[in-house]
């Protein structure tokens, strides 16, 4: 008789707990999901986006946003990496606080012009995907010294002499920080990113610091 009253109680108090923690992820928003770690802050930047118009980081603010580099004429792993975007730009097109960047790494060539042609054959819609060109220097420090989506080391190389192609995506947060990179070719990373694109969208603009390096890039 002891046994069951212990037993009863256990599986009251288990009741009790579990009851307790699923109402605490109804009134606190993202409870109990994994809190991604700071991995970089995203510098100042400006560029122009397929209509002509100045994209900043101010622009961003309180935004969530996927950020990857390509270029129009590729021919390799660009079509089927802006494919896959293509699809979280779809899963989330009546979100209106979440926003993906394009970045071009051969502007000599990415014209305003030539993106707008690019970003149409895309069914982008301009307001929340933008497709970006400027400075070479500029958009190759961009993505290693913010993005770490490549070594900042290769900054040191002559500009001229550099031509960045890369798979890789950064996920900002609203506050505009790096929190995490995942590969754009790889189905169960992609899937990975819309669950955490999810978790951010849920966040206060201010997300808790987690310095976390990569490429020697530790955010003070």
């Amino acid at each position: 008789m002891k046994k069951k009253k212990v037993l009863f109680l256990l599986g009251f108090f288990v009741l009790l707990f579990v009851g307790f923690y699923f109402a605490l992820g109804q009134i606190i928003p993202g409870f109990g999901e994994p809190v991604l770690p700071v991995l970089s802050n995203v510098p100042p930047f400006s560029f122009n986006d397929q209509e002509g118009k100045p994209v900043t980081d101010k622009d961003l603010a309180g935004k969530v946003y996927v950020a990857e580099y390509f270029f129009t004429t590729c021919r390799g792993i660009c079509p089927k990496l802006n494919t896959n975007i293509k699809d979280i730009a779809r899963d989330f097109a009546a979100e209106s606080n979440f926003r993906i960047l394009s970045y071009t790494v051969d502007p000599e060539t990415d014209s305003v012009a030539r993106m707008k042609v690019y970003a149409d054959s895309m069914g982008a819609d301009p307001k929340k995907w933008f497709f970006l060109t400027g400075r070479k220097d500029s958009l190759y420090h961009l993505a290693r010294s913010g993005y770490l989506l490549d070594d900042p080391k290769n900054n040191a190389t002559n500009i001229n002499e550099q031509f960045l192609h890369t798979q890789f995506l950064a996920l900002v947060d609203k506050g505009g920080r790096v929190r995490k990179i995942y590969d754009g070719l790889k189905k169960d990373e992609l899937s990975d990113m819309e669950k955490d694109i999810r978790v951010l969208l849920k966040e206060k603009s201010e997300a808790p610091r987690f310095a976390n390096g990569l490429f020697n890039n530790n955010p003070g």
